[in-house]
């Protein structure tokens, strides 16, 4: 009995050595290290099952990426009830009001809160551009990480003004899909933004420049809603279509002119971003209808004054952008967009982005004045 139970016990020994390393061995399969938006090296699980989107646009990216069913915790923006929404995928997902809150919207994250829902990964959106700013925003993730146990990945948000924050866009689908297991959806939908830039400028790139037509876009919704004065002088819907914006000489970021400047451009076109019927008085909507410095222009006079989906909520609508972009080019030059009807691309482009199209709930909100004409 006795070298019976030696005999077992030695075998025991045996089974636990060999287990040991095959331990090990599958915890170090479970492991990859990545370079992230911003430069830093960052070890994450493989296989990726439970994350968090911190910042601005972060739950917008991985909705993009169909990667909404992996989410364990939202912040405060996506439990607050709103009145007016341009947010297609918080339409089409209403369950993220049902989740644990784990901080403040614009990346305001509450640490303990976060190591309750732990989750295995955090997505965390930053700033766009280089320099101070890419350091700031690693400093931003380094420090989360330190408090939370948790790896952070942080990417820029990119945007389509220009090809450099283009590329930043591109890069940080690319990175977000790879990580959740979705590359080819990353590409997928980066394909069909490339193709569908180039058909909006081909339509118009043969125009002569004596007939290039010019309008101001205003209203843009920047931090929160805006009236007349606030614009985007880089706006992408006028680059892609050959519309000289009376605002293009002021940069390529966020603006807030003067009303004097508006009256001594007085464009051809003037387009009225819905997402300013947030304010009272249906924001610079009611000052075309109530200020008099405003209505010698002669968009109004002319009626040429129209709306357009909702640039910005909580950072970019990509998909807004590419459908105010044919509404656009289809209001200032007809005849190269008469094969479009904006209603329908409007619910192609949405399904593509989305899954779905909640077009028609987005624009009722805003009191369909998007994508239509505005009687001032």
């Amino acid at each position: 009995m006795t070298n019976l139970k030696s005999l077992l016990c030695a075998l025991m020994l045996l089974v636990a050595l060999f287990a040991v390393p095959a331990c090990v061995a599958d915890d170090s399969a479970a492991k990859k290290t990545i370079t992230d938006g911003y430069g830093r090296t960052v070890t994450i699980p493989t296989d990726v099952k439970e994350v968090l989107c911190s910042g601005s646009g972060c739950l917008r990216y991985l909705t993009y990426l169909e990667g909404q069913d992996l989410i364990v915790g939202v912040d405060s923006i996506e439990k607050e009830p709103q009145v007016m929404d341009s947010r297609g995928y918080a339409h089409l997902n209403p369950q993220f009001k049902e989740y644990p809150l784990f901080g403040e919207f614009r990346g305001k994250d509450d640490p303990e809160k976060i190591i309750g829902i732990a989750p295995e990964l955090i997505f965390k959106t930053g700033l766009t551009g280089t320099g101070t700013v890419a350091s700031t925003n690693a400093e931003e993730g380094d420090k989360l990480s330190e408090k939370t146990g948790i790896p952070v990945v942080m990417f820029p948000y990119g945007s389509l003004r220009d090809s450099k924050e283009q590329k930043e866009m591109f890069d940080s689908l690319r990175l977000m899909g790879d990580i959740i297991g979705n590359k080819d959806r990353a590409e997928e939908l980066i394909t069909y933004i490339e193709e569908t830039i180039i058909d909006l400028k081909s339509r118009t790139n043969d125009i002569p420049e004596s007939e290039v037509k010019t309008a101001y876009i205003g209203g843009i919704n920047y931090a929160g809603a805006h009236g007349i004065i606030s614009t985007e002088p880089a706006y992408p819907p006028f680059l892609w279509v050959n519309v000289k914006n009376a605002a293009g000489k002021m940069g390529t970021q966020h603006a807030d002119v003067a009303k004097e400047a508006i009256v001594d451009w007085d464009p051809e076109y003037l387009f009225m971003d819905v997402g300013t019927l947030q304010l009272d008085n249906e924001g610079g909507i009611g000052e075309l209808r109530s200020d008099p410095a405003l209505q010698g222009l002669s968009a109004l006079k002319e009626e040429k004054v129209y709306g357009v989906l909702p640039y910005n909520f909580y950072s970019t609508n990509y998909e807004n952008i590419l459908i105010d972009a044919y509404f656009i080019g289809k209001a200032v030059y007809p005849d190269r967009f008469e094969d479009v009807d904006i209603k329908s691309k409007g619910d192609e482009i949405m399904t593509m982005f989305l899954g779905a199209s909640p077009l028609n709930k987005i624009n009722t909100q805003y009191k369909d004045m998007g994508l239509t004409q505005i009687s001032i």
